[in-house]
C-alpha cells in the first residue's frame, strides 16, 4: 500500500508519545512483592523509632550519680540481652549488664562500654575503669517520630526501602500499577530460537531483546507472540492485546514492502507519526489502536534497540511513575565519525568518564541490521544531520544506558 509519510524530528516524536500517556492508577501491594514499584502515596511512621531507649554498645548501664570518679565498683543486678527487659528502676550503686540494641532500663543515663570494665574483687560486682562523654544510648524517636514521612510518593522501592518498611511492620501499601506490555514481532521469516532453523528463515532475536528490556524495567509482559505476515491475524492479535495492555510494542512490518502490514494498519487508525528523521529506525511508527498506544519499531535489531530506548522506555517510565534510567549528557567524540547524514544518526557506542567528561566511541557496526554490538553498547550518541559527521574532540548528545 502506498501512503504518505511525514518525517518528524525525534524530539517531536517523543513529545507526541508522551502527550498520550498518563500515570497509571494505584493498587495495594504486599511488602515482598514491591521491589521496583513506585509509591503512589507517602508512607509515614506509625510509631517513634526507636520506640524504646536502646543501648548502642555491649556494656554496663549506670546512673548519672555514679558517673564521676573512676574506677568505680558497682553491683550487677541483672543482665539484659536483646529482646529482654529489666522492669525495675536502676538505682545508684547498681549496674545492669546490657547488650547492643537492648532496652535501657529506667534510671540509667549512660552505657559504659564493655572494654572499660574489669572483674571486681567483691563478688557480684564489676569495676568500671573509665567513661566516655557520650551516653551511648539511642533515645526514643532519635531517627523518626510518629507521623514522620518514611518514604515519599514517587519513590522507587528497593532493598533499603523494603528494609525500612519492615522495621515499622508496614506490610501493605499503595503503589502505581505495573504497566502491562504486549510484544509482537512480525514476519513469516521468524522462527523461535527453541526450534530448528529452516532454510531462508531467521531466529527471532527482537522478541528476546524486548522481553528482557521490558522485564528489566519491572514491567509486566501480558502477551508475547511472533506473527506471520497475515493482515487479519495481526489485526486480531492487536485487538486482543488492546483489551489488556497499557502499551503494545511491535517490531517489523513498518516499512513500504508488500507485507509490511503494521504500516497498513496505521493508515486505518489515529497516527501519531509514521516516520522519524533518524537513522536507524526512520520508519518507526506510533498509533492509537482502539485507545491503546502502539509503538511499531523497525525489525532491524539495531533500530529496534535504539527505538526502544528513545521511544518505548520513556513511555513505560511515565506510565509507572518512574524516572527513565536513560540519562542524557553532553559527550566528547573519542574518535572521528565522518559519514554524511541526511537524518540524525544514533550510534551504539561505549563511553568512558574522565574528570567529569564523557568520551564516546562507536562500538561494532553502525548498520541497522547489526546485532553483534547490542550487548556491548553502554550508550547511544547522536551525529546531527549534515554534510559531515563529527570529529574527535567535538561535542555530541549522549544517552547513557542502564543496561546493555
Amino acid at each position: 500500500m502506498t501512503f504518505k509519510r511525514d518525517a518528524i524530528p525525534y524530539l517531536e516524536a517523543q513529545n507526541r508519545l508522551m502527550s498520550q500517556i498518563e500515570e497509571l492508577e494505584e493498587e495495594r501491594i504486599s511488602l515482598y512483592s514491591s521491589k521496583g514499584r513506585v509509591l503512589s502515596r507517602d508512607i509515614v511512621a506509625p510509631f517513634d523509632f526507636p520506640y524504646f531507649r536502646r543501648s548502642g554498645y555491649d556494656g554496663f548501664a549506670i546512673t548519672e550519680s555514679d558517673d564521676h570518679v573512676y574506677p568505680i565498683d558497682l553491683k550487677v543486678v541483672a543482665e539484659v540481652p536483646c529482646g529482654e527487659t529489666y522492669e525495675k528502676t536502676l538505682k545508684p550503686g547498681e549496674t545492669v549488664r546490657i547488650m547492643t540494641g537492648a532496652k535501657v532500663p529506667r534510671g540509667a543515663d549512660k552505657i559504659i562500654m564493655l572494654e572499660q570494665s574489669k572483674v571486681a574483687e567483691q563478688p557480684g560486682h564489676i569495676r568500671l575503669v573509665n567513661t566516655q562523654p557520650q551516653s551511648n544510648i539511642t533515645e526514643i524517636g532519635a531517627e523518626f517520630r510518629f507521623g514522620d514521612v518514611l518514604l515519599k510518593k514517587g519513590e522507587k522501592i528497593g532493598a533499603g526501602a523494603i528494609s525500612l518498611l519492615a522495621a515499622f511492620g508496614v506490610t501493605e501499601f499503595d503503589v502505581i500499577k505495573q504497566p502491562k506490555v504486549a510484544i509482537f514481532s512480525t514476519g513469516s521469516e521468524l522462527v523461535s530460537p527453541f526450534e530448528s532453523l529452516p532454510d531462508g528463515k531467521i531466529y527471532n532475536s527482537n522478541e528476546a531483546l524486548l522481553r528482557t528490556l521490558v522485564e528489566e524495567f519491572d514491567c509486566m509482559i501480558c502477551m508475547q507472540e511472533a506473527l506471520p505476515d497475515d493482515y487479519q491475524l495481526t489485526v486480531q492479535k492487536l485487538t486482543e492485546a488492546s483489551q489488556v495492555a497499557d502499551l503494545i510494542i511491535t517490531t517489523g512490518g513498518v516499512s513500504v514492502g508488500d507485507y509490511d502490514f503494521m504500516a497498513d494498519i496505521a493508515t486505518q487508525n489515529e497516527v501519531l507519526f509514521n516516520k522519524v528523521q533518524m537513522r536507524p529506525g526512520s520508519p518507526t511508527t506510533a498509533i492509537r489502536f482502539q485507545d491503546t498506544l502502539i509503538i511499531a519499531l523497525s525489525g532491524n535489531p539495531g533500530a529496534c534497540f535504539t527505538g526502544y530506548h528513545l521511544f518505548a522506555l520513556p513511555v513505560l517510565a511515565k506510565l509507572s511513575g518512574k524516572t527513565s534510567p536513560v540519562r542524557q549528557v553532553t559527550g566528547i567524540m573519542a574518535e572521528d565519525y565522518l559519514k554524511n547524514n541526511g537524518y540524525d544518526r544514533f550510534l551504539r557506542g561505549t563511553y568512558t568518564e574522565e574528570n567529569g567528561h564523557y568520551y564516546v566511541s562507536l562500538v561494532g557496526s553502525d548498520m541497522s541490521s547489526s546485532l553483534g554490538n547490542l550487548h556491548q553498547a553502554t550508550c547511544l550518541f547522536m551525529i546531527p544531520r549534515g554534510q559531515v559527521g563529527k570529529k574527535e574532540g567535538e561535542e555530541v548528545l549522549v544517552w547513557l544506558l542502564s543496561s546493555k
